[in-house]
């Protein structure tokens, strides 16, 4: 098994390690040629890209805004519906979106996931290490 040297976590393969540190670095080294995006995974690198191509098929029955996947309809309905189905099991604060819980999260856990490769420094969000970075 490979383990993370940020985090003990382990994998079977190296390139899922490899993948994995990329939370830990802030690294997104797939960009997308038509908006300059990037991303840390090439899967959402073309999940991406087809939304520049695709025809948006889902259309919201509220605002009549489209959408080229079924995943993007269904978080844009949220905005109508008031729904948060995301949770805080600390202070109870509910979001619509899984990764705005999960980056709430650290501020009751102190998680600081993402490390500065040049001074060691930690941080919560990988935002914050990416304009630490520009310090540098």
């Amino acid at each position: 098994p490979y383990e993370c040297s940020n985090c003990e976590k382990r994998f079977a393969r190296k390139s899922h390690l490899i993948q994995h540190q990329r939370i830990h670095t802030g690294e997104k080294p797939y960009q997308c040629s038509m908006c300059q995006n990037c991303f840390a995974r090439q899967s959402d690198l073309v999940q991406h890209q087809r939304k520049h191509i695709c025809e948006k098929s889902f259309q919201c029955s509220y605002c009549e805004k489209r959408f080229a996947e079924k995943g993007g309809l269904v978080r844009h309905l949220r905005i109508h519906t008031g729904e948060n189905p995301y949770q805080c099991s600390y202070c109870y604060k509910s979001f619509t979106r899984k990764h705005v819980l999960v980056m709430h999260l650290r501020i009751h856990t102190g998680e600081k996931p993402y490390q500065c490769s040049l001074c060691g420094k930690f941080f919560s969000q990988d935002s914050s290490l990416t304009r630490h970075m520009r310090m540098h």
